[in-house]
């Protein structure tokens, strides 16, 4: 399986932060925030990795990361996104990259207490579909939200006013290599971009969807609040620990039934 690491877009809601650099670059806690995604990765034994970043700062991440010496990684892959053409735009520019391979694609934005080390075991079990990472939240309107039937998934809502469970659908995919066909039928949203709900969504229609619930905190860093909330997390606990719970997450099954494997 290879990794993609989604790290476009302008950062518009951490203005002026991102105003001379990529919304990815600015730090958590004692980290670039791009660090923290490609830790996920390497941790789940995920070392063949793409960047996908854009704007005027894509440079900045070569001179950060370079090679990815600093993750034990011999090399690392790096692509350009025009404009703002949405999450599935920027995963369909991986799809040279990916060869045909399985990918797991990670936000550039999202830190995890724990590890996603037994959900990628199970996606590479799974053998083709896809599986998403699901988290319950407070606040589950502001997100991607799945309406779920025992362990199977209905659907996915976009920040639903009313959301029909209270999990978020957080930025972390896996895909096996039709991910590029299915994104190649999109048409634009509302707002103009290829949305990855849209993805998923022919993934459960098809019946090809899994998901799994991740253990411990998860965090985006896209804005001032979320931001400050991912450093202070980061400074209490770490982040990317590979001895959380059992492996990081649970399955449907599991958290449906209610108990362990």
């Amino acid at each position: 399986m290879k990794g993609v690491v989604l790290a476009g877009g302008l950062g518009t809601r951490l203005y002026p932060l991102t105003k001379v650099t990529n919304k990815h670059l600015l730090p958590v806690y004692n980290q670039p925030m791009i660090y923290y995604p490609i830790q996920t990765l390497v941790n789940a034994g995920i070392t063949d990795i793409l960047i996908v970043t854009g704007g005027n700062s894509a440079g900045d991440f070569l001179k950060l990361l370079g090679n990815g010496k600093a993750f034990g990684l011999k090399h690392l892959n790096y692509t350009y996104q025009e404009g703002e053409g949405g999450i599935a735009d920027a995963l369909s520019l991986a799809e040279d990259f990916a060869d045909g391979d399985p990918v797991c694609v990670i936000l550039g934005d999202n830190i995890i207490e724990g590890n996603i080390c037994r959900a990628v075991r199970a996606f590479r079990h799974q053998g083709s579909g896809a599986k998403i990472l699901l988290k319950k939240v407070p606040d589950p309107q502001r997100f991607g939200v799945p309406e779920l039937d025992g362990p199977r998934i209905v659907r996915i809502e976009e920040k639903p006013k009313e959301p029909k469970s209270d999990y978020a659908v957080i930025g972390i995919y896996m895909y096996d290599a039709d991910v590029f066909n299915i994104i190649k039928t999109l048409k634009p949203s509302a707002r103009g971009e290829l949305e990855i709900t849209d993805v998923n969504n022919i993934y459960i229609e098809r019946g090809e969807m899994t998901w799994d619930e991740l253990e411990g905190w998860w965090t985006d860093a896209g804005t001032f609040d979320s931001l400050l909330r991912a450093s202070n997390l980061v400074a209490q606990t770490g982040a990317n620990k590979l001895d959380l719970g059992d492996k990081g997450v649970r399955s449907e099954r599991e958290v449906t039934s209610g108990v362990k494997a």
